[in-house]
């Protein structure tokens, strides 16, 4: 990636890599490295972000790469195992080897059924014990009739700790709230609106999801908890364990951590780019800075390097 590289960046290098389930709409991750003199930093928007929404996530990798981060209050991050939308089986398999004690379940997958996500829930929740929490996401995929009645149902069935963007907008949040007595997190209506500082929560939403590529860097984050005063979770992208140290390093920062982070979805592929991958040990993250020396096994084709070269020159130009 010549001709693209922004003083003081030193380096920019591609990975790609398969994902063990399909996820997000996705078979395989791919994402861009970058090394400046504070380490190495993650610009890795999904491709259907356009140009003005990535250059977020390019602020957030060249503030790793190049400024680094706030000084950690604490030295490692409770964190929830992430159950992709597979079968009931194939999860409960998920949540028991994770070590983790909560677990985040997505749902509302498309040409999958109630009974899909009933099944899956129910699986995670014979995996964890009674003790153990579970927290679905939706991805914004329900009207409010339809994640009020699911919603209910999947707390009766298992008790959630809290569901993450049922709906779409804020709005429909709101309106939601008032017929629930679970917990509404909110992520993509903060995390992709025009200024995640001045939405209004206060009607929408009991916890916040933090992302720091997504909300343009750990400080940025930070002040995006400040100015909204609710419970966060901190969550990845779906980072290599490069970008998932950005979020270590957010969690570690904030005041208080009331609930686990979604952070440990490294174990959702088939390799990385560090021989010392973010893996929970005992449900938990440390705060650590991975060093990317298995670059060269992972690195992507020409096809998709050249790709990423004028994405980054896109969302790099003044």
């Amino acid at each position: 990636m010549t001709g693209v590289i922004p003083d003081p960046v030193l380096e920019t290098r591609v990975y790609s890599f398969p994902m063990r389930t399909r996820f997000r709409g996705i078979d395989v991750r791919d994402g861009v490295l970058l090394r400046g003199p504070a380490g190495w930093g993650e610009f890795s928007p999904f491709w259907d972000y356009d140009v003005e929404e990535s250059r977020r996530w390019w602020a957030a990798a060249v503030e790793a790469a190049t400024v680094g981060w706030p000084a950690p209050v604490r030295d490692s991050v409770p964190v929830n195992v992430t159950v992709p939308t597979v079968d009931a089986e194939r999860a409960h398999a998920i949540a028991s080897a994770s070590g983790c004690r909560t677990a985040k379940v997505k749902v509302a997958e498309p040409g999958q059924t109630e009974a899909d996500d009933l099944a899956r829930v129910e699986a995670v929740r014979d995996a964890l014990g009674p003790g153990g929490a579970i927290r679905v996401d939706a991805n914004a995929a329900w009207d409010i009739d339809t994640a009020a009645a699911r919603i209910r149902a999947l707390d009766a069935a298992v008790g959630l700790e809290y569901v993450e963007q049922p709906c779409p907008t804020l709005p429909e949040l709101a309106a939601l709230r008032r017929r629930i007595d679970v917990r509404v997190a909110v992520d993509e209506g903060v995390r992709r609106s025009d200024d995640p500082l001045a939405v209004d929560l206060r009607e929408a939403g009991d916890v916040v999801v933090l992302k720091v590529q997504p909300l343009g860097g750990v400080r940025a984050a930070l002040r995006v908890a400040e100015a909204h005063g609710l419970p966060c979770v901190v969550s990845s992208a779906l980072e290599s364990s490069v970008g998932i140290a950005a979020g270590v390093a957010l969690a570690a920062a904030l005041p208080e951590l009331p609930f686990a982070c979604g952070l440990a979805t490294v174990a959702l592929f088939t390799d990385d780019v560090t021989s010392a991958p973010l893996l929970p040990v005992d449900g938990a993250l440390p705060v650590v800075r991975p060093e990317p020396d298995r670059i060269d096994a992972v690195a992507a084709d020409d096809g998709t390097a050249a790709r990423w070269a004028a994405r980054v020159a896109a969302v790099s130009a003044a």
